[in-house]
């Protein structure tokens, strides 16, 4: 088989475990246009039909299927070891992929990666916001971060971070024109900023429990993000009531731009754990397993 074959192949794997042109060109660093004549190019050499492409979506066809199934492996095994011989360098290399969201990125992972790289410049990290239940096996993930009740439990978990409660807040503008909800089943009659999930396309049910009674909330409201960025500026902007974790709004809280109620049924989350599955790790991966370990 001629050598080009085999970067043709290595980039219908990327298409077909990314079902993506574009996260698959990002990831193999050239053009989508590129790629799609690699692909075309590596068909029309087998003359068979290997990825089926429409506007949304691309999925193996049953014979890019097989010939996914049939070489998959041996390129992984590849990988595996020219990693295995990267860390025997004297310094750590190499690059992990993350699948977080977005409050742990920001008051976990990213301050952990500074730590991380200030002593280990040759390691690449790629840290992915979603707030799907992603699967990481599947997705070709290194490790996840979720809350702990979210975890599979065929997973290693590790805690990274405390638990923390999760509160709701307007700004003072907002309850100047609405009386602070009593109890949740008020909060039908507010205008509430959801966070919208990606695996179902809905939102996100608001949980409250309060002396161990427990409460979902399907709140309405003309706002809906997948940010909690976007879900604290318009909350602070008076547009509505935002349910948040306590270190999001404790700032805004005590310097009065926003107003918590409903305390008294604030549940205690589980707070994030770093999952992955039971294999062993790489010298590069325990490194940020002891960067990220919770310490109380």
């Amino acid at each position: 088989m001629a050598r080009e074959t085999f970067s043709d192949l290595i980039a219908l794997l990327a298409v077909a475990r990314e079902r993506s042109f574009t996260r698959a060109a990002a990831q193999l660093r050239v053009s989508q246009p590129a790629l799609s004549r690699t692909i075309r190019d590596l068909e029309a050499r087998l003359g068979l039909r290997l990825l089926t492409r429409n506007t949304r979506s691309v999925a193996p066809t049953e014979a890019g299927e097989r010939l996914i199934q049939t070489v998959g492996p041996h390129f992984d095994g590849i990988e595996a070891g020219l990693a295995a011989v990267t860390a025997m360098r004297g310094k750590p290399a190499g690059s992990l992929r993350i699948t977080s969201i977005e409050h742990a990125s920001d008051t976990i992972l990213a301050p952990a990666v500074v730590r991380l790289l200030a002593d280990y410049p040759d390691i690449r990290i790629e840290i992915i916001n979603d707030y799907a239940l992603t699967d990481i096996v599947a997705q070709r993930y290194d490790a996840g971060v979720r809350l702990g009740e979210q975890i599979a439990k065929d997973m290693i978990a590790l805690r990274i971070g405390p638990d923390f409660y999760q509160v709701l807040v307007g700004a003072p503008s907002y309850f100047a024109r609405h009386p602070p909800p009593d109890t949740p089943y008020d909060l039908t009659a507010h205008s509430c900023i959801n966070l919208r999930l990606p695996t179902s396309g809905g939102l996100w049910s608001w949980p409250f429990v309060k002396a161990g009674r427990e409460l979902r909330v399907r709140a309405e409201g003309p706002l809906a993000f997948n940010a909690v960025s976007l879900i604290l500026k318009t909350a602070l902007a008076g547009l509505g009531l935002a349910y948040l974790p306590e270190d999001v709004v404790q700032e805004h809280v005590a310097a009065g731009r926003l107003v918590r109620v409903l305390a008294d049924w604030s549940p205690l989350m589980t707070g994030y754990h770093l999952y992955y599955p039971d294999r062993h790790p790489s010298p590069t991966f325990a490194l940020l397993v002891e960067a990220l370990r919770y310490r109380p």
